[in-house]
């Protein structure tokens, strides 16, 4: 599961209601939600925010907060 799956989980969001507001094919919700490899891009991630009525920036914070930015030379 990814962090956009335990988030929306956490919340017991309903991710049909998600995919018919937002116009996000299912397939490509689901792979969204369970494939750690699936990149999810920002147009997704504000639409889903919208349709879950949460602010588009603690979601950002709470999918990708575990990144980094590399160490310079």
């Amino acid at each position: 599961m990814t962090k956009l799956g335990e988030y929306l989980d956490n919340r017991s969001i309903n991710k049909s209601s998600v995919s018919r507001k937002t116009g996000i094919n299912k397939n490509r919700l689901s792979e969204l939600t369970n494939n750690p490899t699936t990149l999810l891009r920002a147009d997704e991630l504000y639409l889903i925010a919208l349709a879950i009525e949460a602010n588009p920036c603690e979601l950002l914070e709470f999918v990708c907060g575990h990144l980094e930015l590399g160490k310079s030379k």
